[in-house]
């Protein structure tokens, strides 16, 4: 249609085509194809939730939807706290529990968040308070929701013992070194060969202090 010289919309009852949608395959490919695109401003999910929070608005960021389980979402849930920004989630309400509860475990339970729900719609509500008092304060929510978490309290440079009690942790939870450098690194916002170098030296003392006991 679009090279017969036609025009074409995508329409969506659920917010802004392309933003967490399958739309922005469309729009691709209608780019590779050498069309022209153009946007209809409506209502975005995200950037009302964001005006509403009254949360900083100055800087942040849109993550979407977290990876569901895994070594991919424990990173990128330790990415969030040292975020300077504020960050911009979507979830479904049957997983807003649990997210939220991860979200105090990693993040504390000070933290600043903001939980939007139905928005744009006859229904739409936002609670506002912490990460501590989410878990009880919210019950089972329906419609679509969109979580707006503050940014992180800048904080000084955790020490090698938080490190790696952060280590053991996540040892102790069933991670191989790899993926608890991985997800250490990206809670504390450290560099990774310096994590790795921590649990490489704590695997080496405790190999030193089992043949000294054989020994």
């Amino acid at each position: 249609m679009l090279a017969r010289g036609g025009r074409v919309a995508l329409v969506s009852d659920a917010g802004t085509p392309g933003v967490s949608d399958p739309g922005h395959r469309l729009v691709e490919l209608v780019v590779e194809a050498g069309h022209e695109v153009r946007a209809v401003p409506g209502p975005s999910a995200a950037l009302a939730a964001l005006v509403v929070s009254g949360l900083p608005t100055d800087r942040f960021v849109f993550e979407g939807f977290l990876p569901r389980r895994g070594v991919e979402r424990a990173e990128r849930l330790g990415q969030l706290v040292a975020e300077p920004r504020t960050t911009v989630l979507f979830e479904s309400p049957h997983r807003l529990a649990e997210t939220l509860d991860e979200l105090r475990e990693v993040c504390g339970a000070d933290r600043s968040v903001a939980v939007c729900r139905e928005l744009t719609k006859l229904h739409e509500e936002t609670w506002r308070g912490t990460l501590g008092d989410a878990a009880t304060a919210l019950g089972e929510l329906r419609g679509e929701i969109v979580v707006v978490l503050g940014p992180a309290v800048a904080t000084t440079a955790p020490d090698d013992d938080t490190i790696r009690r952060a280590l053991d942790e996540a040892l102790a939870a069933g991670r191989t070194r790899r993926d608890a450098v991985r997800e250490v690194a990206a809670r504390f916002d450290v560099a990774r060969n310096d994590v790795y170098e921590l649990a490489t030296r704590r695997s080496d003392d405790a190999s030193s202090g089992a043949a000294g006991r054989d020994g």
